[in-house]
């Protein structure tokens, strides 16, 4: 697995950490002290509100997990996949693709989300 495929494994696996210390500890490994998540419905800023923001989304999708949707693509400190989200086990009604930036050390400074398909 390349150090990209990696990244967004943690990635995901950050986005469906229930548990709120569990999460703040994953994020921030994940991503440095002023790191940016921003997608059409949100935009957060540092370890902190990006943790809450995987937190609102978990309240808002009860039950819902992330997950990759084919490869992961990755060069020069940049990274782009495609998720998932949808109940385990079965078909996701919501998908999207995210492009990620990382710092030199590999951790994550910007993450630009996109929604692929949403329920209408």
């Amino acid at each position: 697995m390349s150090d990209y495929a990696a990244l967004a494994e943690r990635y995901i696996a950050a986005w469906n950490e229930t548990d709120d210390d569990a999460r703040r500890r994953a994020v921030a490994e994940l991503w440095t002290g002023d790191g940016r998540y921003v997608d059409p419905l949100v935009e957060a800023e540092g370890t902190d509100g990006i943790a809450a923001t995987i937190g609102a989304v978990q309240q808002q999708f009860p039950g819902f997990v992330f997950r990759l949707a084919g490869p992961v693509d990755g060069h020069h400190q940049q990274l782009r996949f495609s998720w998932e989200l949808g109940p385990a086990g079965q078909a996701a009604p919501i998908a999207g693709s995210d492009v990620a930036v990382t710092d030199e050390g590999g951790r994550l400074r910007t993450v630009l989300g996109f929604l692929d398909r949403v329920p209408g």
